[in-house]
């Protein structure tokens, strides 16, 4: 499924629609110690992230058959932290 998205964005891309195409951009999950300071606790790798030329807006995608229950957790927490919403395709 992933490699077949792949194909599909890279023809969005050669017809101008998309540019800047990402594969497994990283997010660091972060989490506060008792003491205020952030680590990092883990990280979510998405599979896609690119820019859409019309709207000028970042996309980030995740190709999914099963959202396992890590899955959700850390789709929620990215789009938490980093203020964006995942595609799911």
């Amino acid at each position: 499924r992933e490699a077949h998205r792949y194909t599909e964005l890279l023809l969005l891309e050669s017809a101008g629609e998309i540019k800047d195409i990402e594969l497994q951009p990283a997010y660091q999950l972060m989490a506060p110690t008792p003491d205020a300071k952030l680590v990092s606790i883990t990280k979510y790798l998405a599979d896609f992230r690119y820019v859409d030329i019309p709207t000028g807006e970042t996309v980030v995608e995740d190709v999914k058959g099963v959202r396992t229950q890590v899955y959700r957790l850390k789709k929620r927490w990215v789009e938490t932290q980093y203020g964006l919403d995942i595609v799911e395709v």
